[in-house]
């Protein structure tokens, strides 16, 4: 007997269009908005600023980068004669060659979705054992050491961190508190060269350049081109976006991720040995906090800490912007304690623009897992 149907029968298997509410929407939803109780839109979402689009690319943040950078620059001039004078723009330069060379470092093991907190450390071990080395070695010999040292501590945290599966923060942690040691049982006091040669890579210049200026630039160009232009440098970046997808298309997810520590320690070992000779002494103590200025140099820029994204060029300007903001507050005479403050007050500001400008381009979320170097 044909009857009318049960309730169950009119029933039938959502499809794709059922399941978008047919243009994209949740099914249920209403096309003209969210409803009554959809999640509000994050603060800094309704925050209207301009964008600057160029060529269908959004250069808002590297624009607002520049834009900073001018404005620090007319306040210390403005403020401070001593600003603009060759010795100060000479010392500025030499001082931004430790925290630039971590920070690139840095930024290729975060793009990984991964941390180095122990690059502090690497920078005490390897200066002082550069300098150390250096009584009974030729100085090339004993610099070249040091950078060997830092690329072995790099190695170590990759390969701990990828064979053994063990949590970056967790591994770096550890050497952060192990290499110290280290420095300690090499020397307890602080070693001083007593070879001239020593001191010629942190003090000598090309022109009105520090040649030290001049290698940790050729670091942030040639590491721009890795990053963006080789097969490794974009699996280190898709690793962080997503590890599982790229360890399916055949990729070493491994032997990369030791690649990106590796990369990381050789910074620090280089950015160790190159302090050591510019300070004229090498101190065990020494690093105490630079992987938070590394870190920094790389969020100000725009990297995610979840791995996937990040920029070389505006971690190169995070690193200007740290720098002149040191420059400034002791131009002025700043107490340290109050320089530490007023320094994360700014670094909070700049992070807060940043994440609004992307919140309001619809890339809040998207862009955890997107990979962007540019």
């Amino acid at each position: 007997m044909k009857g009318r149907p049960a309730a169950a029968d009119t029933a039938k298997t959502p499809g794709p269009e059922d399941a978008t509410g047919g243009a994209g929407q949740p099914a249920g939803a209403a096309v003209a908005g969210p409803g009554p109780g959809a999640a509000p839109a994050p603060a800094l979402a309704r925050w209207r600023l301009p964008r600057l689009v160029v060529r269908g690319r959004d250069l808002t943040a590297e624009a607002g980068m520049l834009l900073l950078l001018a404005a620090f620059v007319a306040v210390a001039g403005s403020t401070t004669d001593a600003f603009l004078t060759d010795t100060n723009l000479t010392n500025l330069m030499k001082q931004m060659v430790t925290t630039g060379l971590l920070a690139y470092g840095m930024l290729v093991v975060i793009v990984t979705g991964g941390i180095d907190l122990s690059v502090g450390s690497v920078v005490a071990l390897t200066g002082i054992m550069a300098a150390g080395l250096s009584a009974d070695l030729p100085v090339p010999v004993a610099l070249l050491a040091g950078v060997a040292v830092g690329i072995g501590c790099g190695a170590a945290n990759g390969t701990l961190v990828a064979r053994f599966a063990i949590a970056p923060f967790v591994v770096t942690l550890a050497a952060l508190t192990t290499v110290r040691g280290l420095a300690f049982v090499y020397s307890e006091t602080p070693v001083a060269p007593e070879k001239e040669s020593f001191f010629e890579l942190g003090s000598a210049t090309a022109g009105p350049f520090p040649v030290a200026t001049l290698i940790m630039l050729g670091i942030f160009l040639l590491g721009g081109i890795f990053l963006t232009r080789t097969a490794p440098g974009r699996s280190l970046i898709a690793i962080g976006g997503n590890a599982e997808a790229v360890r399916l298309a055949g990729i070493g997810v491994r032997r990369h991720l030791v690649l990106a520590y590796t990369i990381s320690g050789a910074c620090a070992g280089l950015a160790g040995v190159i302090l050591a000779s510019r300070v004229g002494i090498a101190q065990p103590s020494v690093g105490t906090a630079f992987e938070l200025d590394a870190i920094a140099a790389c969020v100000i820029g725009g990297a995610s800490l979840a791995g996937g994204r990040g920029s070389v060029r505006a971690t190169f300007a995070g690193v200007l912007l740290l720098a002149l903001i040191n420059n400034l507050l002791n131009l002025h005479n700043v107490q340290s304690f109050w320089q530490q403050v007023l320094k994360g007050l700014i670094i909070v500001a700049v992070i807060l623009v940043q994440r609004a400008g992307r919140l309001r381009g619809g890339t809040g979320g998207a862009d955890r897992t997107k990979a962007s170097t540019t």
